[in-house]
């Protein structure tokens, strides 16, 4: 008989959708990420997830949730916001635009899934 995998221990927050939440977000991830040998990198990537959240979803009016999850080799984050309308930057964005992009050169996967009703957007560290 083949036994499950142990379920991830982890951590997870939900933080009002104000901006000086991203910072708090980002205080208690780094106590979760503390021995992690890609801990600056994730923190960054949680930094412009968060903000991407307060910014542009509906979670300014209500909140984000963070999660964020260390195996043997990877550290995963997640958040989860309240949706809403969005479009992605273009590549000629010249005013912001560019926080997918730092995730995208630090993380080794990252993706958005969800609509209009609620996103979530992960990335992934390995080392």
């Amino acid at each position: 008989m083949t036994r499950p995998a142990p379920a991830a221990v982890g951590y997870t927050g939900v933080f009002p959708g104000r901006a000086d939440q991203v910072g708090r977000a980002r205080r208690e991830v780094a106590r979760y990420l503390a021995d992690c040998p890609v801990a600056s990198d994730a923190l960054i990537v949680l930094s412009e997830l968060a903000t991407n959240a307060v910014l542009h979803s509906r979670s300014k009016q209500d909140f984000f949730t963070v999660h964020a999850e260390l195996t043997d080799c990877h550290a995963r984050l997640v958040v989860e916001d309240a949706g809403g309308t969005w479009e992605p930057p273009g590549p000629a964005e010249t005013d912001g635009g560019r926080g997918l992009q730092i995730v995208a050169a630090l993380a080794d996967a990252w993706g958005i899934d969800g609509d209009a009703s609620g996103r979530v957007v992960w990335a992934r560290l390995t080392w």
